[in-house]
């Protein structure tokens, strides 16, 4: 079977690995400190701060931003859960802002002037046109977790140029892996401080009171990445360029291979943009056909996402009818193999399947 997605790991990144295996520290250590550094270097920000999960990261950004009880939360319906779950989590309510259909991305021009918040998603790597807001809410949150290695006019999306702080995530599939884990980017000194509180139960060094004493002013979670995790994430960070890189060109490949087919093929970056192509999402007709057809043929191809208001929970009141963007996109939609380790002789397998089922 041909994944969707996988993660693409060298003997360096096994090295890395082992030689904090073979060192004092496993977590809370120097190599948490030194992701962190190289991670806020590469996307040109004041801070980054290491959590153990992108939903972690997200959780954090939402609580330390001060969002609460009565706080509307706006986001893509097109996204994984998370992207809703963080402002559930500190008790906000959630809302949708409908995809426009040419980027996949939420439309900017759509966002409620009353919500307290956005949580901008970076949806398959092709980052939001923030520059195209109507109006800024008092929390901007983006949600880079498909992201990384994106860019925009203003710099690496992670810069946090329009916006308070950007989270990512480290999953195997991401552009970067650390196994499980994430980060938040921020410019905010303050906002850092607390972050750093947030994933650690909330403590805080009392050096005054003695070395050992510590306070909690506020309720925190255990979201520390491990030092092992962090090893493996900056030897993988030297490499995301080449990752990037390689997407792009089999993303190329597939524009060109499709283009006879009936099948709508995902936006382009616009000019002065880097997608991430963290996902090649397709359109097709009789979508469960493609899919079990393409299974039975090998391609483990995917569906992302089931939107966010569709599971009940989350629902919030949200119809189908209130969403007709998104629920167009999402009645056709098919992620292809995407990955930096994906061959030509599998993509063109993957072609050829998508060929005879359709």
């Amino acid at each position: 079977m041909i994944p969707y997605g996988r993660q693409s790991v060298d003997d360096d990144d096994i090295d890395a690995v082992v030689r904090v295996l073979k060192g004092d520290w496993l977590t809370r250590g120097p190599a948490v400190a030194a992701f962190e550094h190289a991670l806020a270097a590469r996307v040109e920000v004041r801070h980054a701060i290491a959590f153990s999960s992108g939903t972690a990261a997200l959780h954090g950004a939402a609580a330390v931003a001060g969002l609460g009880r009565g706080d509307r939360v706006a986001t893509s319906p097109l996204s994984f859960a998370a992207s809703a779950a963080c402002a559930a989590y500190v008790g906000a309510t959630p809302v949708y802002v409908d995809v426009d259909p040419t980027t996949m991305n939420l439309d900017p021009g759509a966002v409620p002037d009353d919500v307290a918040a956005l949580v901008a998603v970076h949806y398959a790597g092709l980052p939001v046109d923030l520059a195209a807001l109507n109006h800024r809410p008092r929390v901007l949150i983006e949600d880079a977790a498909q992201a990384l290695g994106a860019r925009t006019p203003d710099g690496p999306v992670g810069n946090c140029a329009r916006s308070d702080m950007a989270c990512f995530s480290f999953h195997p599939v991401k552009s970067i892996t650390t196994g499980e884990g994430g980060a938040v980017t921020t410019n905010d000194d303050d906002l850092a401080d607390r972050l750093r509180a947030f994933r650690h139960h909330g403590l805080r060094p009392v050096p005054e009171d003695g070395p050992w004493a510590t306070r909690i002013d506020e309720i925190g979670f255990n979201y520390r990445l491990t030092d092992l995790q962090a090893a493996l994430g900056s030897s993988q960070l030297h490499k995301l360029d080449r990752f990037i890189c390689r997407r792009d060109e089999l993303a190329a490949r597939y524009d060109d291979a499709l283009a006879d087919l009936d099948v709508v093929t995902p936006p382009a970056a616009p000019h002065g943009v880097v997608h991430a192509r963290h996902l090649y999402p397709v359109l097709v007709e009789r979508r469960a056909d493609v899919v079990s057809g393409l299974h039975a043929r090998g391609i483990g191809v995917q569906v992302h996402h089931v939107p966010i208001h569709h599971h009940p929970v989350y629902a919030a009141g949200t119809t189908p009818d209130d969403l007709p963007g998104t629920e167009s996109l999402y009645a056709h939609l098919v992620s292809l193999p995407l990955f930096p380790d994906l061959t030509v002789n599998e993509q063109d397998s993957v072609v050829d399947a998508l060929r005879e089922v359709l």
